[in-house]
């Protein structure tokens, strides 16, 4: 069975819950090859982010021009992208790329620190959007990126269609900030269809630390296998729905997901 090799663009999380540690420890765990490129260091743990230092933008595409040279990519994912200087240089290296581009729009991390520049709003609305395969929102971001209140699964799907006009292929809007004490509903829209609305069992943890990089990551790596987009959403969510469920805190403050749930469940069985 062939292995995908799946690129991961987004920043570092030193307390290794969030970022490129999630990303990679998800593709790793859903049968990836994972490979980075580096937009941010952060200095962070579970109780929040206390510096942010980004390379130039030049660095960032030279990491990924070297994964380019390298490797086939068969699918790829953004996280935090910081800057609009970063944001422009990865659009114009990435403008022929021939896999599937998954756009986590990060723009505040878990604890609330801001992990996208102000004046990098329009640059990711202008240059990432258009294009990419999947926009993965959680509600705040599709709040900001739309202007719109978004309070209940209608306006989900209204948010998804505006984000389609912008020129994403798909969108997912996470339902994650949404009020249910019983099930989390993503709203999968793709354009010329009507929206899906895609229900998971609602996981009641204070660790959720990197929940939006697992499930990107988790969808890349199901398009790098050749999964159709819905099918590909689907099985991340039940891959991210587990690792909720199997959650624990290895330090202080709000802990991470368990990428290595899966296979912890498969090792019982």
């Amino acid at each position: 069975m062939r292995t995908p090799n799946i690129l991961t663009i987004a920043g570092s999380d030193s307390g290794g819950g969030a970022g490129i540690q999630a990303d990679l420890k998800t593709i790793m765990a859903l049968d990836g090859y994972g490979m980075s490129v580096i937009t941010a260091l952060t200095a962070q743990n579970g109780l929040g982010v206390t510096g942010i230092h980004a390379p130039e933008p030049e660095f960032v595409v030279l990491q990924l021009r070297a994964v380019l040279d390298g490797f086939p990519v068969h699918a790829a994912k953004t996280g935090m992208l910081f800057s609009a200087g970063i944001i422009n240089a990865l659009a114009d290296a990435l403008r022929d790329r021939s896999f599937p581009l998954v756009v986590d729009p990060v723009s505040v991390s878990q604890s609330g620190s801001r992990l996208l520049r102000e004046d990098a709003v329009e640059a990711l609305k202008e240059r990432m959007i258009p294009g990419c395969d999947l926009l993965t929102p959680n509600r705040p971001e599709a709040e900001m990126l739309t202007g719109m209140t978004i309070s209940c699964s209608d306006d989900a799907a209204a948010a998804g269609e505006a984000l389609i006009g912008m020129g994403a292929k798909a969108v997912l809007i996470k339902g994650g900030h949404m009020e249910s004490s019983i099930v989390v509903t993503d709203c999968l829209c793709q354009a010329g269809q009507a929206p899906k609305f895609l229900p998971q069992p609602k996981v009641e943890t204070n660790n959720n630390h990197g929940t939006g990089c697992t499930l990107s990551a988790a969808i890349a790596t199901g398009l790098g296998h050749g999964l159709p987009l819905q099918v590909a959403v689907t099985r991340a969510q039940e891959f991210l729905n587990l690792a909720l469920r199997k959650s624990y805190a290895p330090g202080k403050g709000c802990g991470p997901v368990n990428h290595a749930a899966r296979r912890q469940a498969s090792l019982q069985n």
